[in-house]
């Protein structure tokens, strides 16, 4: 039976309600996945339709006789949606996952038993040892249709590269004769268009591409520039309730986004903060909860991106400039997909550079970091994760990265019980990453030159993306540029005191390290398990990523050393004086510092004649002791046991009980810890580091 453009009406309809027509090119995409059995790579605005293709030809492949339809998807907001969908259209779908571990067994039947039309999983899943055995092949094998969505994460030259995408081809190139494929993305440029088809193989003659134009007439862009991060968040909270419907609010940390939902719930707006440290429960309810319009707005970082399907979200404000206008693209795409208007609302800040920096900091890794990671794995003996820490000085974040591009690279194999090296010679791609790195400094300069383009900005960003229906005379008459502001940049000096004040409510946790790093025995230092004589709970003035203390901690850091400012002892005066400790503080001490030992300094004796507590100087480290470079958890503790020198009480009546230990910041923990355990074995019985700003 050949599938008829009636046949697939009818299911749209089931999809998507009776009112929904198929359009042409709509049809097109169907047609050549279902009858001519073609590869095809369509890259369409938000709102196109391209789940309705996918669902529309999966159905239609079944009622053909045909497997299952395959589709790779990179979020579980996503896949939750998709699911729901499909089931609206009677198809039969399900999604494997990392939130649904207890049903993969009862999915994995299905699969096997023909249950089911659909099957979403995420990139991670293709590569699972399990998955790849006793499943993919048959998926392989008898699938009917294979769908990337989200495809430009294939390319490290698109905004959310991720290296298992490229685990597609591998499906890709067992697929049985005749199986179609169809890949999908809305935040494409022509560079990320030609990567991702030749990653994925759907690049050749017979390929159809389908790429249409990136205007979205519902969206009014508009960018305010308010000096200040209080300033900004005063300003989102004075507008919110007067923008129509419910909307996201984008930040680029996650203590941003604590911090703004705090400030907004507070002045009485429905909101909750949405990130990647949210538990998946947690953001499953917060997704039901937006689009049931029970809140304003979600607070979120880029955890809530792809695929989160709201057609009425009314709104999407970003504070804090993402750093690529095609990511910019992407996630302002969330909003007025069945809305006559949308605004959208850039509040760039001075330190959206500074976050960039960071992300840039965990780049792709120098060639020999990466050969020692493929010199230390053997063919015949797995190592996990974990073990492989203490033998490279890599992060976990970073090294689960490298190791992901070499398997799919086939330097590495990911097995049951760990990786193994597969032997295979390996070419690191200097010209590649450099050439990289210095793409994404130009999108870094392009979301700057939009923030201070006085010409159409939705040409701007259409422009970025190399749309192909963009003429030179282009003017979209909605934004700001072109039709005139709608905002202004003041605040009302009340409010901004208010949320100055909030903000400016300094102390955060610093929990203790509980375990020590595996394997530290094969760095030669005997350390393992729990962690019985390090610190207690610490305290910090703030994150160097608060939307309050992060500019004015970033700014002490990066000053030439010098003594503590008053602002920041009156802060620290503070937190201590909030701090639930059980047995108040004896003496305070500081920790050797090659960037601040003045401001150290300063800090104990001020904190000592204030708190009237005894001074004990610094805590120093030893002379012959190795610098602390390693990003490793395993390596730092390596560099740092046994570093510091005992230090000698014997002036004291007695040795001091409780010591408030000071450091200027803390990342890992990892020095506290150690410099703890270091006044512990010299008698003290509780630490309780003090440090003036976190990390994160």
């Amino acid at each position: 039976m050949t599938a008829t453009r009636a046949d697939a009406q009818k299911i749209l309809e089931q999809l998507a309600g009776p009112q929904a027509v198929l359009r042409d090119d709509q049809w097109t995409a169907i047609e050549a996945l279902v009858v001519h059995r073609r590869r095809a790579l369509v890259v369409q605005r938000t709102g196109w339709g391209k789940s309705a293709v996918y669902f529309v030809a999966a159905k239609l492949l079944r009622e053909q006789g045909r497997g299952p339809t395959v589709i790779v998807s990179p979020l579980l907001a996503l896949m939750r949606n998709q699911v729901s969908a499909a089931q609206r259209a009677g198809v039969r779908a399900a999604t494997i996952n990392s939130g649904n571990v207890t049903e993969w067994d009862d999915i994995h039947r299905q699969v096997a038993d023909g249950g089911l039309d659909v099957l979403l999983v995420s990139p991670e899943r293709l590569n699972n040892p399990e998955f790849r055995v006793q499943v993919l092949p048959s998926l392989a094998a008898d699938a009917g249709l294979v769908v990337v969505d989200e495809a430009h994460c294939v390319s490290d030259w698109g905004h959310d590269f991720r290296p298992d995408y490229r685990r597609i081809r591998t499906l890709i190139a067992e697929l049985g004769s005749g199986v179609p494929v169809l890949a999908t993305t809305a935040t494409a440029n022509d560079r990320v268009v030609g990567d991702v088809a030749a990653q994925l193989g759907v690049g050749g003659g017979d390929t159809l591409v389908l790429r249409g134009g990136l205007d979205r007439e519902s969206l009014h862009l508009s960018v305010v520039k308010v000096p200040t991060a209080a300033g900004r968040a005063a300003w989102i909270a004075a507008q919110l309730n007067s923008l129509e419907g419910s909307g996201i609010i984008y930040t680029l940390t996650v203590a941003a986004a604590r911090d703004l939902a705090a400030v907004l719930r507070e002045q009485g707006h429905q909101v909750a903060a949405y990130t990647g440290a949210s538990d998946p429960a947690e953001r499953e309810q917060m997704e039901v909860d937006l689009l049931a319009n029970r809140v304003k707005a979600l607070v979120a970082t880029s955890a809530l991106g792809m695929g989160f399907d709201k057609p009425d979200l009314g709104f999407v404000i970003h504070l804090g400039a993402p750093q690529s206008p095609i990511a910019y693209y992407q996630q302002v795409g969330r909003a007025g997909r069945a809305t006559a208007r949308a605004e959208v609302i850039l509040l760039p800040g001075h330190e959206d550079a500074e976050i960039w920096s960071y992300f840039a900091s965990v780049a792709f890794p120098p060639e020999a970091l990466v050969r020692k990671v493929i010199g230390v794995l053997e063919p015949d003996r797995p190592l996990s994760t974990p073990a492989l820490e203490p033998l490279v000085d890599l992060g976990r974040n970073r090294l689960e990265m490298v190791l992901k591009v070499l398997d799919v690279d086939g330097a590495v194999q990911r097995v049951k019980g760990g990786w193994i090296g597969t032997g295979q010679p390996w070419t690191y791609d200097e010209e590649r990453y450099r050439t990289l790195d210095a793409a994404r400094s130009r999108e870094q300069q392009a979301m700057l030159d939009y923030q201070n383009s006085t010409s159409c900005r939705m040409a701007f960003l259409r422009a970025q993306l190399d749309d192909p229906e963009l003429s030179a005379q282009d003017r979209c008459g909605r934004c700001d540029n072109c039709a005139g502001s709608r905002f202004t940049a003041e605040v009302d000096e009340r409010a901004l005191d208010a949320t100055n004040d909030r903000l400016q409510q300094c102390g955060v946790e610093v929990a203790p390290r509980r375990l020590w790093p595996t394997g530290m025995a094969k760095l030669g230092v005997d350390l393992s398990g729990r962690i019985d004589d390090g610190p207690l709970e610490g305290r910090a003035i703030g994150r160097l990523t608060d939307l309050g203390w992060g500019t004015r901690l970033r700014r002490l850091l990066d000053a030439p050393d010098g003594p503590v400012p008053d602002e920041f002892v009156r802060a620290a005066i503070a937190v201590l004086a909030d701090w639930p400790w059980e047995t108040r503080p004896e003496a305070v001490m500081g920790l050797d510092s090659s960037a601040h030992p003045v401001l150290i300094r300063s800090v104990v004796d001020r904190l000592g004649r204030a708190g009237r507590l005894t001074n004990l100087g610094t805590l120093h480290y030893r002379p012959t002791r190795r610098p602390v470079t390693a990003v490793n958890s395993a390596y730092r503790v390596a560099a740092l046991h046994d570093a510091w020198q005992e230090p000698d009480f014997t002036a004291l009546q007695q040795v001091p009980r409780t010591v408030l230990l000071v450091d200027d910041v803390t990342d890992t923990g990892w020095t506290l810890t150690t410099a703890a355990r270091c006044l512990r074995r010299a008698g003290v019985s509780e630490v309780l580091p003090f440090v003036l700003a976190g990390v994160s």
